[in-house]
């Protein structure tokens, strides 16, 4: 039996436009296990995407539930790429982000973990815990989001928005 497939996921509907017709959305990345591994090292591909998406004309956010990542972004030379950083909520998500008064509200999350990804929308990517040289997480992570990105939302045949294989 097929599992089911998640919903497509819509854009907010005011998200601007560029001039190659892609919705500019804000995009929030998760720190650890997301863009580093447990031990600080930056995931393959990670400066690409960045650089892709903002001459896309995205904006990009790093969020993380233990606290502001600057010094992350710095020591990896992101900050021409990341607009700014924040606290990301652990549980109870949209409750909180307003209880925090989060501005701007993000239109896709991308993360290692399922659950705020279901909650808020975006795409799951495999947890990058250890260094592996061969990861192509975020390679991939382009693709389904300049699809998403153009369409406004995932066609029904586009495959599950997750970029989680069992490649190493």
């Amino acid at each position: 039996m097929d599992k089911p497939r998640a919903p497509r996921l819509p854009l907010a509907p005011r998200a601007a436009y560029n001039a190659l017709g892609q919705q500019n959305v804000n995009i929030f990345f998760d720190c650890d296990y997301t863009l580093i591994a447990w031990d600080g090292r930056l995931r393959p591909g990670v400066r690409e995407l960045f650089k892709a998406l903002k001459d896309d004309g995205h904006t990009l956010y790093v969020w993380s539930g233990v606290g502001i990542r600057w010094y992350e972004v710095r020591k990896h030379g992101l900050e021409q790429y990341v607009t700014d950083c924040f606290h990301k909520p652990i549980s109870d998500f949209k409750r909180r982000m307003v209880a925090a008064g989060l501005s701007p509200w993000p239109d896709l999350i991308i993360d290692d973990y399922p659950e705020i990804v279901s909650a808020l929308g975006g795409v799951r990517v495999k947890p990058y815990v250890y260094e592996r040289p061969n990861d192509r997480e975020m390679f991939k992570l382009y693709h389904v989001l300049s699809t998403l990105c153009a369409a406004g939302s995932l066609p029904a045949d586009f495959p599950e928005p997750c970029c989680c294989t069992d490649e190493a």
